[in-house]
């Protein structure tokens, strides 16, 4: 046989050696304990107060007034539940939190599907089109994210009440399609100018145009980004309050404000099981929204704050 035999020593000496790199860290070690405690108790912090509402939402009036808001109930009853969605009074309406969930449902919809399709057209044109005035559209979009809402709430009633549409479900879509433009800019521009260059040029060489290209190349590609656009319009959209209560009447109430009414009700003894449970009615669409897809929604933040 060819080659060079290694010498039995030198290989015994490799052999004695012994594994090279740097020793594995024990699992107990005090950087771990210390993070992971850190870690424990950031989540009881948070997951206390949503076991206490949903225990609580689980208990009859006279349990809770025994004054253990931590003890399991000891009899369960889901009737706080059906109270807080159809029969728990907000204002003059005792019908739950079931038209305002209808409600939220319209508003959310529309407003989000709007909102995301034009700010992905914008961010796509923003990074892959360069035009004239492009830099400064992007400039005054960013600066209109930090302006407050409340600086803008009076100009916008105007608005909307000249173009008829004050107090109407459709009115406030715009107003939440507006106000969810420039961040959602921000993040597809960044995301498409993460992207690989060479796609867009080829695609131009082959003599894709512009929608070409962004249907068949750049929406294929962004599924993290719409999953985090998604994410943020509704949580942000669901949880409104202040446009909900300003730019709709009573009758066409999200279910924020319902919740509101519900809580502050001044009628009789307060129900803190109801109360409870229509808190946690109202958060079910944003919680379930997270879980489902939280992974991608940390995969497009990351993909997205690439490029600046």
């Amino acid at each position: 046989m060819s080659g060079t035999a290694t010498p039995a020593g030198e290989k015994g000496s490799r052999v004695s050696e012994g594994p090279s790199g740097s020793k594995p860290e024990k699992t107990l070690s005090r950087r771990n304990i210390i993070l992971y405690g850190t870690l424990i108790v950031v989540a009881l912090y948070y997951l206390l107060p949503l076991y206490v509402m949903v225990v609580t939402s689980m208990k009859g009036m006279p349990e809770i007034r025994l004054g253990n808001i931590f003890a399991p109930p000891m009899e369960v009853t889901f009737e706080p539940w059906v109270k807080a969605w159809s029969e728990a009074c907000t204002g003059l309406n005792c019908d739950g939190l079931s038209r305002g969930f209808l409600n939220s449902v319209q508003i959310l919809v529309p407003s989000v599907i709007l909102s995301i399709i034009i700010a992905s057209v914008n961010g796509y044109a923003l990074a892959n089109w360069k035009f004239k005035g492009g830099e400064l559209f992007f400039t005054i979009l960013i600066v209109g994210a930090f302006i407050p809402y409340q600086v803008m709430i009076y100009p916008i009633v105007i608005m909307l009440r000249e173009i008829g549409l004050y107090g109407s479900l459709t009115g406030l879509v715009i107003v939440h399609t507006i106000f969810g433009m420039p961040i959602l800019t921000l993040l597809f521009r960044n995301y498409f100018a993460s992207m690989p260059e060479e796609l867009f040029k080829a695609a131009r060489v082959d003599g894709a145009g512009f929608w070409q290209i962004y249907f068949r190349i750049m929406l294929p590609m962004s599924l993290p980004i719409f999953v985090v656009a998604i994410i943020l319009q509704v949580t942000g959209i669901w949880n409104d309050f202040l446009f909900g209560v300003i730019f709709t009447k009573p009758d066409l109430y999200p279910m924020t404000v319902q919740l509101n009414n519900i809580v502050n009700s001044t009628q009789g003894v307060i129900e803190y099981n109801v109360n409870m449970a229509a808190t946690i009615l109202t958060g079910l669409v944003p919680l379930s929204v997270y879980f489902v897809s939280g992974k991608l929604f940390v995969r497009g933040i990351a993909a997205g704050a690439v490029k600046g």
